[in-house]
């Protein structure tokens, strides 16, 4: 078994030679690699575009299932008596992006997507929750579930999209589209946290009376709003993070945050003005609007970004080709030189005269030697070559720094959120009091909340035993 490298004077390129059987040499040219990387990484772009119009869709049902939420926890909050024509409208909207996102799963199903396991498995999900939705709409037209269990019911649902698009953005390969990959996933959990706001606050609204546990969850979701948002702003373009920032300023916010502030400070079963459940709605829902622009505007900056990186891999390619034709149809200057020398018949000269010493000893004329110095300052060399290696090597290795560095971000919300539920569900804990828990931990032992969290989810069940809430 060897490898041999060597100029193949026919075919005019580097080619290497790796053997087995000594009798059986099987060809391998540089531009075959060269080449052949480029192509796979335009495939991977293009992947990763049809990837972004998955995401597209998903985001579009996510929100659509949203306005749907809401109104049918203002509907059965207040008994049938608000909301009729909202409701109705949000699941007649709903239903076609549903469809269309069933065709973007099929499109997906492709072999040359290339799905992975974990991304088919998330479709099966998603589906068998979209499969239950036409039953728990029919309920609530009846008004059978509670408005809790209707919220709880929808965010399910939800809950499995945003998972989707966890997935995909974990699972992106270049380093430029999963930052704003990254970006777009806290935007979208940051918008879904506001979507359960607007429908536990219409419910409370619409009830006229102030129950503590919904209360209580008001307040986990806006401090569940602040942190997502706070990650989208660090990962977003600064245009939509200055967006952003601008639409915090406007005095519809200002009547959210007084509406915020009603709900928060009422006393346990204090009445609260029905009459403020269409305020509450409007005001959140433009919140939730506002939200939607940035995550169409974010989803355009993604289409960009897979077009310019799929166009810039495209001139690489086709510079590969350029370069490595040159190579192929205009031999070394060395290689005539060498032809030249041969042709002559004379003695060969002592190894190391270089390209003059050669031309002087086969009797070129000193014309002919600066003909040559001249053909070679235009010809590619094999060390263009190199250096295009070089470069892509670096620029790989630059990706590879940028890639991880949003991997890390999304690792670490999973670690926390994992670790969250193993307190509640271990604890009986509220999602509020185990992020306060870990926190607490973080700043008592000058630990990283991510190691906290880690360590939490290291421990075995007997530790938590006898511990749970109130015990």
């Amino acid at each position: 078994m060897s490898w041999a490298a060597s100029w193949q004077g026919t075919e005019g390129a580097w080619s290497a030679n790796y053997t087995t059987d000594p009798d059986q040499a099987m060809p391998l040219s540089v531009s075959q690699l060269v080449l052949r990387a480029k192509q796979l990484e335009i495939e991977a772009l293009r992947h990763l575009a049809g990837r972004v119009d998955l995401v597209d869709v998903t985001g579009q049902l996510i929100d659509a299932l949203q306005r749907e939420r809401g109104a049918s926890s203002g509907f059965l909050a207040s008994g049938g008596q608000r909301f009729v024509a909202e409701r109705r409208a949000a699941s007649a909207a709903a239903e076609p992006v549903e469809a269309a996102l069933r065709e973007q799963f099929a499109h997906h199903l492709q072999p040359p997507l290339g799905a992975s396991t974990r991304l088919l498995s998330l479709m099966a999900w998603v589906l068998l929750d979209l499969e239950a939705l036409p039953a728990l709409r029919a309920q609530i037209e009846r008004q059978t579930p509670s408005a809790s269990d209707a919220v709880a019911a929808f965010s399910r649902v939800i809950a499995g999209l945003v998972e989707l698009i966890f997935h995909l953005a974990d699972a992106a390969p270049n380093p430029d589209v999963s930052r704003l990959l990254v970006a777009f996933v806290h935007l979208v959990q940051g918008k879904e946290a506001a979507g359960q706001e607007r429908a536990v606050g219409a419910q409370l609204y619409a009830s006229g009376l102030c129950t503590e546990a919904l209360q209580q969850r008001v307040v986990q979701l806006i401090e569940a709003q602040e942190r997502s948002l706070h990650l989208f702003e660090e990962f977003a373009e600064p245009a939509l993070r200055t967006r952003w920032q601008q639409l915090q300023l406007t005095p519809k916010v200002a009547l959210l945050e007084r509406l915020r502030r009603t709900l928060c400070m009422a006393r346990h079963e204090a009445a609260l003005d029905s009459s403020l459940s269409d305020d509450w709605f409007e005001v959140a829902s433009v919140r939730i609007a506002e939200l939607w622009q940035l995550q169409t505007e974010l989803v355009a900056c993604l289409r960009q970004a897979c077009q310019a990186q799929m166009a810039a891999a495209e001139r690489d390619l086709q510079d590969s080709e350029g370069l490595l034709r040159q190579l192929r149809d205009k031999p070394l200057p060395r290689a005539h030189a060498v032809e030249r020398f041969l042709q002559t018949g004379e003695t060969l000269p002592a190894a190391g005269l270089g390209e003059a010493g050669l031309a002087a000893a086969s009797g070129a004329s000193a014309a002919a030697v600066a003909a040559s110095s001249a053909a070679q300052a235009q010809e590619p060399s094999v060390s263009s070559l190199v250096e295009l290696l070089q470069a892509q090597s670096e620029r790989l290795a630059r990706m590879e720094v940028e890639l991880d560095t949003a991997r890390r971000a999304l690792n670490e919300r999973k670690v926390i959120e994992r670790a969250k539920g193993a307190l509640m569900a271990r604890l009986g804990l509220t999602e509020d009091a185990a992020l306060r828990a870990l926190q607490k931990a973080s700043m008592d032992h000058n630990r990283r909340l991510l190691d906290v969290a880690e360590a939490t989810l290291a421990l075995p069940d007997f530790v938590f035993e006898g511990r749970g809430a109130g015990k």
